[in-house]
């Protein structure tokens, strides 16, 4: 314990350090910013600044960096609670519930609990990465291909469960965003598939193009032709401070989903996206009343957005103790040490404990910097709500178009941003999930991949997945829920 205590004693000189303080500020701010407009993404961020981080100190790259990651996180469940537009993949289920709170004048309470809970997720997983770094990353270790084909489907059952319509619309939508994934080039042959014959389809339907379009398009269109009035879809604004009632009720949801976050951002894939998705479907499961959830529920809201940023610090596990990339930004984070000749790995803490006990401890800074910055900023952003429409959803839909052109360049993309708007608009006139359908689009080519190699490893025979006990229990525990979902509807 001593020796646990001088450790966080030493990151904390570290990054109290003027320089490697204002590398911090700058990361957290400009991932709130980026996490705020749609389409622009912490990966692409990352990735425009990573030549720049090579005349930098180690430490201050990967402070910075780090910073921008998980303040996209804080910033992107904004423009969702307020207009149902994620700024980021892993705002979707916080859409779900913050943007029904907003329309019913809760804007203010939705916010707050969204900045707790992301402040709390973050805390506790930071935490969690400084005393189990090495032990928890060896678990990661356990996963095959068939563990990983496994757990997706396990998070597609999830997803079906948190679809607030019935299960065969769930599953409807599902299978759809698995079809929408397999769009564009074959992964083992490079042959153009389910393209339609059109050459901009060859590299896939872009996720920004369709998740702005089932939900910020779509909505738009939906207030259009719901509410003719001059005024955007919020009730009375009221009082920007949850009730304790609220507190009371979100309070156990943030601890549940700070637990998922931790874990599921262990592992390769989407580990915050998917931590959100399942700890929503969590909340709902385990609820009284489940039909308040996709209607306004704080339990929801708290849930998946301290799920996403526990996932967010805890991803930072198997990178620094093993040279894993779980997701794609912490790839980035290896090719930034990489650009100042350090190699992550068991060894790290030893050889570099100023950089990886810095890093921590500028998380710590990071996310109490967030929540100070947040926080006051509730009553600028329900203000926001009352410009006049005629100004507020054309410039939506012009920075949409600008995210969405600033991805690949295309406009075919925009094309599909709107044809994807007006199919979100009809599926939601007949019951039909946005939510499941984008999970099951971003999980499709991992679950393809990893399904390849896991036939390959079996070589063709389904009987060998039960030597594969961490499997066999994955799938088991899908089936329960299902069985379970099925019998409580």
């Amino acid at each position: 314990m001593p020796e646990f205590a001088a450790h966080l004693w030493l990151g904390l000189t570290v990054a109290a350090a003027p320089t490697n303080l204002a590398f911090c500020c700058v990361g957290a701010l400009l991932g709130t910013i980026v996490g705020i407009l749609p389409g622009i993404g912490a990966v692409a961020t990352v990735a425009m600044l990573l030549p720049m981080t090579f005349g930098l100190p180690p430490s201050g790259a990967l402070i910075m960096l780090a910073g921008i990651y998980y303040g996209a996180q804080y910033g992107g469940s904004t423009t969702a609670i307020l207009f149902n537009i994620p700024g980021e993949p892993t705002a979707i289920p916080s859409a779900l519930d913050g943007h029904q709170l907003a329309r019913r004048g809760r804007a203010g309470p939705a916010l707050f609990i969204a900045a707790l809970g992301s402040f709390v997720g973050g805390t506790v997983a930071t935490f969690l990465v400084a005393a189990l770094a090495a032990p928890l990353a060896l678990a990661a270790l356990l996963f095959g291909p068939m563990e990983y084909v496994s757990l997706m489907v396990l998070g597609l059952i999830m997803a079906v469960m948190m679809a607030p319509t019935p299960m065969l619309n769930g599953a409807a939508a599902v299978l759809c965003g698995l079809l929408l994934s397999t769009v564009g080039l074959d992964l083992e042959s490079g042959l153009p598939r389910m393209t339609l014959g059109v050459g901009g389809l060859e590299t896939g339907i872009g996720f920004v193009s369709l998740a702005t379009g089932l939900f910020g398009f779509a909505e738009i269109l939906r207030i259009l032709r719901d509410r003719p009035v001059p005024t955007p879809e919020t009730g009375p604004t009221g009082r920007p401070i949850p009730s304790r009632a609220d507190l009371r009720e979100a309070a156990p949801a943030i601890g549940r989903g700070t637990a998922v976050g931790a874990v599921v951002g262990l592992l390769p894939g989407s580990g915050a996206l998917t931590a959100s998705f399942a700890a929503y479907a969590l909340e709902k499961a385990i609820s009284r009343d489940p039909a308040r959830f996709g209607r306004g529920s704080p339990r929801g809201l708290a849930a998946a957005e301290s799920a996403n940023n526990a996932a967010a610090q805890t991803s930072f596990i198997p990178m620094l103790s093993l040279g894993i990339p779980p997701n794609a930004i912490m790839a980035m984070m290896i090719g930034a040490l990489a650009l100042h000749g350090i190699v992550p790995g068991p060894r790290i803490v030893a050889e570099q404990p100023e950089l990886f006990w810095g890093l921590i401890a500028s998380m710590w800074i990071g996310n109490v910097l967030l929540l100070v910055l947040n926080l006051p900023l509730v009553g600028l952003w329900i203000r926001l709500l009352r410009a006049p429409r005629h100004l507020l959803y054309p410039a939506i839909l012009v920075f949409c178009c600008v995210g969405i052109l600033g991805v690949r360049g295309s406009a075919l993309d925009v094309v599909a941003a709107a044809a994807f708007g007006v199919a979100g608009d009809w599926m939601r006139r007949h019951d039909l999930p946005s939510g499941p359908l984008l999970l099951a689009f971003v999980l499709g080519p991992m679950l393809e991949d990893n399904l390849r190699r896991a036939v390959i490893v079996a070589r063709g025979e389904i009987a060998n997945v039960a030597d594969r006990p961490l499997s066999v229990i994955l799938l088991a525990l899908a089936a329960g829920l299902l069985v379970a979902a099925a019998f409580r509807r």
